[in-house]
């Protein structure tokens, strides 16, 4: 497809080379469900694709840093199946990285202090290659955490990439709190568990990756675990926060991840994870193939697209008008 220039008086036109629509990514948290970004981001690779743009929240902010460092998705991949794949080493190298000693743990009556220091974890498990600030960043990135006192979300967006991570990662009472400039920061996911509302005007299209997941019912018992309760507390709030924000705000291309049936902390499922993600990899992938090769761009003199057909939603309900497409409901 092209697009063609107005020609001068006297002159033939200007036939430019059509552009494709810019992709901005939204990586949300949910423990270990979220390695189902790998996947996602595998798709984008196989496509072509380098988003414009990144958000993310605890584990997506985790995988939005690798990605924006610029690892590629099978990278990413390698280094997380090597670490996890490790797991004693692994659980020797956690507790030594824990903030407080644990045996003090079987006498704290309240508990104290958390269990692991979430800066010193990152030093173990993050890939070396990434970058230590936002500033070396191949991407723009944006990490979400949360004030623990202000109750309200803190954007990142420059500074100390690895501070920034730990601080959208601190799930209470497992992680300390990450303090930046007197605030005491904690997950992400407790105020902002899927931030493409940050990416909005960033690119044409907002995909929005979904690991936060639901409570299965087991079929070994008729009701949670007081460890699967305790567990599932932040993540049943998230999993709220993320479907009022749908009802007034959506992304251009919406995926559920469908690892609902995974606990937030069965990371060493790393294979079982991904096989379970791979359908939903499947339909994203052929859905922002479709998005792209429908909605190519004409380059015009000053650059501005015109309004496109498609709308590349694989759901239903009210959402913004950009780039002059009709709501789906008009």
């Amino acid at each position: 497809m092209t697009g063609q220039l107005p020609a001068p008086h006297g002159r033939k036109k200007v036939t430019l080379p059509a552009r494709l629509p810019t992709v901005a990514l939204a990586l949300g948290g949910g423990g270990a469900r979220g390695l189902a970004h790998i996947l996602m981001l595998e798709a984008l690779d196989e496509l072509g694709v380098r988003p414009v743009a990144i958000a993310g929240t605890s584990i997506g902010a985790i995988f939005g840093a690798a990605y924006a460092s610029g690892l590629r998705a099978a990278e990413i991949r390698a280094h997380s199946e090597q670490v996890l794949g490790q797991r004693f080493d692994l659980v020797r190298d956690l507790f030594a990285a824990r903030s407080i000693p644990f045996t003090k743990l079987w006498s704290l009556i309240p508990m104290r202090s958390a269990l692991l220091d979430p800066t010193v974890l990152l030093e173990i498990v993050m890939p070396s290659r990434l970058k230590r600030d936002f500033t070396e960043l191949e991407i723009p990135l944006k990490i979400v955490a949360s004030d623990f006192y202000g109750q309200e979300p803190v954007v990142f967006t420059n500074g100390d990439l690895r501070k920034a991570v730990a601080a959208s990662m601190a799930l209470p009472v497992i992680f300390q709190p990450v303090m930046h400039e007197g605030r005491a920061l904690i997950d992400g996911g407790l105020t902002n568990p899927l931030p493409f509302d940050l990416l909005t005007g960033e690119a044409d299209f907002v995909v929005a990756i979904d690991v936060s997941g639901a409570p299965v019912p087991s079929d070994k018992r008729d009701h949670p675990s007081a460890v699967e309760a305790l567990w599932a507390i932040s993540f049943i709030f998230e999993r709220t926060i993320v479907r009022e924000k749908l009802k007034s705000l959506q992304p251009d291309i919406y995926v559920d991840a469908g690892t609902s049936h995974f606990q937030v902390g069965e990371f060493w499922k790393f294979a079982q994870i991904l096989e379970a993600a791979a359908p939903a990899k499947a339909r994203f992938k052929a859905q922002l193939a479709r998005v792209l090769g429908a909605e190519t761009l004409a380059v015009t003199g000053d650059d501005a697209a015109p309004a496109v057909e498609g709308k590349g939603v694989d759901h239903a309900g009210p959402r913004r008008r950009r780039l002059g497409r009709p709501r789906k409901d008009d």
